[in-house]
């Protein structure tokens, strides 16, 4: 149960293989958002490439039949991309069998602005109103576990099987331009994994995915670059009550701050780096 501040890639290498059950994350959109500490505005085929980077690594830690659910965005008017499947045809070149894609409807209809040419055929836009989630296994579709440890009711598993999921944006940022509303990572986390799983996020931002995890008796492990991110992070999931009658999941004392940020800062400060 881990909150460390650093480099996805390089923290990933770090991680003992075969380690994790649950990969959830959403990677920074790389359309000019105001992240604290990540320059948001690769070209298309730069963002692409760092991401395989992260893909490979994850690979690596991930245990057979580990499942990987990726949140994805479609790209801008201007600069339209089919995002999501040149991100699937990656993912799927290194290996990774891919699930399903489940549609996140975010509700956002009610607070469009641009319409492109309004009641005319002449040069109508589209804006998508959802999100993709597309999930993927390592090797194998079977995640082998505990039947016991199964939090996931009935009426829950129907709800979740079909794949369109209405689910309000988080309004609450808690310091991040694009936080996960906790619904949609409590989905995930009961159909795609057991209680006492370790669940990963390589993003992890203000904490989301760590704090249900914990909530939902899960061992968690977020990395993030940015130091004020996983700072609050660890003041999320400290906060996480749980849920039910599973595991009782440790709070974290600290943030771990990833070697190579440490040499970095001393760098920038004058210091010599060790």
């Amino acid at each position: 149960d881990r909150i460390i501040c650093g480099d996805a890639r390089t923290v990933l290498r770090r991680l003992p293989a075969e380690s994790v059950h649950l990969a959830i994350t959403s990677p920074p959109y790389n359309v000019g958002i105001a992240y604290s500490d990540y320059s948001d505005d690769r070209t298309y085929l730069e963002y692409r490439e760092w991401l395989r980077g992260v893909w490979k690594a994850l690979a690596r830690v991930l245990r057979p039949g580990g499942r990987f659910a990726l949140n994805v965005a479609p790209t801008s008017i201007k600069n339209f991309r089919p995002i999501h499947h040149d991100l699937t045809r990656d993912l799927i070149e290194l290996g990774f069998l891919l699930r399903t894609e489940i549609l996140w409807y975010k509700q956002t209809m009610g607070r469009r602005t641009a319409w492109g040419s309004w009641k005319s055929p002449a040069n109508p836009h589209v804006i998508p109103s959802w999100e993709y989630v597309l999930v993927f296994s390592k090797g194998s579709w079977r995640l082998e576990g505990d039947r016991a440890e199964i939090d996931i009711t009935g009426p829950e598993f129907q709800r979740y099987s079909d794949g369109f999921w209405e689910i309000a944006p988080e309004r609450n940022r808690r310091g991040h331009p694009a936080p996960f509303p906790d619904e949609l990572i409590r989905r995930l986390i009961k159909f795609y994994c057991y209680r006492g799983n370790v669940v990963l996020d390589m993003f992890g931002g203000t904490g989301t995915v760590a704090a249900v995890a914990r909530a939902t008796g899960r061992h968690y492990l977020s990395i993030d670059t940015s130091r004020e991110y996983c700072e609050l992070a660890r003041e999320r999931v400290a906060a996480a009550r749980a849920e039910g009658t599973g595991p009782r999941i440790p709070a974290p004392d600290r943030v771990e701050i990833a070697p190579e940020l440490v040499r970095r800062r001393r760098i920038r400060t004058g210091h010599r780096a060790e």
